[in-house]
């Protein structure tokens, strides 16, 4: 291993100042396997940091818990003339817990080093190990890390014990990795140097799909005397299935009641419904991450007893409870999140973050969210939903998608009758429908606020520039495809503009975009849009008694790859009738047809944007 040493920080290559606030002047990560259950982390940095939007290298973050432990840390900060400023003391090294919530249980914890200096620009250099006994993990080196930092070289070693194999997974490097031999171990190393900031792009692919990246992960493994094999998805639910062994049983009193509760009950979905709903009255979720619970989920019958668990214990007692029942159904792990990463399926690895449960039907599958009171039996929402899991089956792990949601489920449907005054004032009474991922956000508003926090919300949300909420309600459905109803009583304050005896109205109520991407030039990275959604808004108006249509927009119609756009005015007499259909589908584009999707929003922008113009006419 090469020991890195302190140097003066002034001179750096220009070309890696460029839109950097700090620079890695060297880092070493050196990974130690020692065996099936054991392994070492060892990383040593030097930073210059030349602003104070770089101090965030100042600042070291080692976690640990019972089955990982900090060998050491040590810092040192240097002025630009490389001149020790401090050396970090252990008594100024902080250790907190993880926790963010109230509804964790979990030992894992935060060493903090802070070494922040207020003179730039200045140099900190951090070393620090681990042990760790939890060898599911091995670790995932992305040197180029921060949108805003430059890298002049770093580089990382992986030492394998002789007859133990190294798995992995390189992304976005320009040298692959360098292997040889000693008499103990199959050593691998990687290296990189001159890296300057990545520079994003809208609607560009998640962040680690650009880094350059090396994931590792192991053949044959343990964790606290539980021996598994990743080689293959089917090995590692083989190694899950080992956890959750034996941990299925429930009460002979709790089978009976639930029996009871689904006496004469033929449908297996109405069944279901009813375990769900049981599970949800009975149950509360708490996170709960302690050694192996990590991964190995309470006994059913904990859950049982105790009214709560996490969201490996509670899809446990509900697959339990549905068994109880005559319900087959599939432990299943998954990566929850509305833009969580998608799951690599060509490098089988400990990937996931969350639990569900699959339910196989006849004609398809429902999906259970076990750790939420209030959803929808059946629906994965934008939180599990159109993603890989991974089915825990007796036979092992096998891959599957997750339920996906197009623009026909994603819907948002509007009508609304708007009177204008000849000042410009109107009251408008309107009615939405919001169905698929469109409703999340009104169904957890109906759910978390109360009647006040829920009309400051509304107020925040309606893009109408002045008005008054009068009065509004909501109506959740549930289902596999659940729907919000929102009714709003609106006055408006000047709505229109009134100029002279003219008056100018924008039909469009209150879905205008407002803004669209810049069209960029040449573009670099893939094109991702990844929502897919319909709004389809209806407003009729009626105009002041005296004022007669002056000019009326032309009908618009454009269709392209991304999305269709449709908008149509009609007058008959005083009434103003404006339909607008707006579909967005998701996909994923080469580079080049960016300008065309910017052109596209471009066309909807100035759509929202047409008026109407009327004339008072002359008695």
């Amino acid at each position: 291993m090469l020991w890195l040493v302190a140097s003066p920080v002034l001179g750096a290559d220009p070309d890696l100042l460029k839109g950097a606030n700090a620079i890695i002047n060297q880092e070493e990560k050196v990974f130690t396997v020692h065996s099936l259950s054991k392994g070492t982390t060892h990383v040593k940095r030097i930073v210059t940091i030349y602003n104070e939007h770089g101090n965030d290298h100042a600042k070291l973050f080692v976690h640990h818990d019972k089955l990982n432990k900090v060998d050491f840390i040590k810092g040192t900060s240097y002025d630009a003339n490389g001149k020790k400023i401090k050396s970090l003391k252990n008594s100024e090294i902080r250790n907190v817990s993880a926790s963010t919530s109230d509804n964790e249980v979990l030992d894992n914890r935060i060493m903090i080093a802070e070494l922040t200096h207020r003179v730039y620009p200045y140099q900190v250099e951090f070393e620090y190990q681990t042990t760790s006994s939890n060898m599911l993990f091995y670790p995932t080196w992305v040197p180029l890390s921060n949108s805003k930092t430059s890298v002049a070289k770093a580089s990382f070693q992986v030492m394998m014990p002789k007859g133990m194999k190294l798995r992995y997974r390189e992304s976005n490097l320009a040298e692959k990795a360098n292997q040889w031999s000693t008499a103990t171990h199959d050593m691998y190393s990687w290296q990189v140097s001159n890296l300057t900031p990545v520079e994003g792009e809208p609607y560009a692919p998640h962040m680690l799909e650009l880094l350059p990246m090396v994931r590792t992960a192991p053949s044959d493994f343990e964790v606290q005397g539980y021996k598994g094999n990743m080689d293959t998805w089917e090995a590692y639910g083989k190694w899950i299935n080992q956890l959750n062994q034996g941990r299925d049983a429930l009460p002979e009193a709790t089978k009976a009641k639930l029996q009871a509760m689904v006496a004469g009950i033929e449908d297996p979905v109405e069944k279901i419904n009813k375990v769900y709903q049981y599970l949800q009255s009975n149950t509360r979720y708490v996170s709960i991450q302690l050694g192996l619970g990590g991964w190995q989920p309470f006994e059913a019958s904990f859950v049982d007893s105790k009214g709560y668990g996490d969201c490996k214990a509670l899809t446990n007692y509900t697959k339990a409870m549905l068994q109880a029942v005559g319900i087959h159904s599939i432990y299943a792990l998954v990566n929850g999140g509305a833009n969580e990463r998608a799951v690599l399926t060509d490098f089988p690895s400990s990937q996931f973050n969350h639990v569900i449960l699959s339910v196989p039907m006849k004609q398809d599958t429902l999906w259970l969210e076990c750790t939420n009171q209030f959803e929808s039996a059946g629906f994965s929402g934008s939180f599990t939903g159109d993603r890989h899991a991974l089915l825990i089956t007796p036979e092992g792990g096998k891959l599957v998608k997750t339920q996906n949601y197009t623009a026909t489920d994603n819907v948002k449907s509007r009508l609304a009758t708007v009177k204008l005054d000849e000042s410009g004032n109107a009251v408008a009474q309107v009615q939405t429908r919001y169905t698929g991922i469109e409703h999340e956000d009104h169904r957890d508003v109906i759910h978390h606020l109360s009647p006040e926090e829920q009309r400051k919300w509304l107020y925040r949300s309606i893009s109408i520039p002045a008005f008054d909420l009068k009065s509004f309600s909501f109506d959740l459905k549930k289902g596999r495809m659940p729907e919000v109803n929102e009714k709003l009583e609106l006055s408006l304050r000047q709505f229109v503009t009134v100029s002279g005896k003219r008056m100018f109205l924008t039909p469009n109520l209150m879905n205008r975009w407002t803004n669209v991407p810049q069209n960029t030039g040449k573009r670099k990275y893939e094109v991702v849009r990844s929502s897919a959604y319909t709004h389809v808004d209806t407003i009729v108006y009626e105009m002041p008694a005296g004022f007669v249509p002056e000019f009326k927009p032309n009908d618009l119609s454009f269709s392209t790859a991304f999305g269709k756009f449709e908008s149509k005015v009609t007058i008959e007499g005083s009434q103003v009738t404006y339909i607008r259909t707006l579909r967005m589908d998701k996909g994923r584009y080469k580079p080049e047809v960016y300008a065309a999707m910017v052109a596209f929003m471009n066309d909807v922008y100035k759509a929202d944007q047409q008026q109407v113009v009327f004339v008072k006419s002359i008695q």
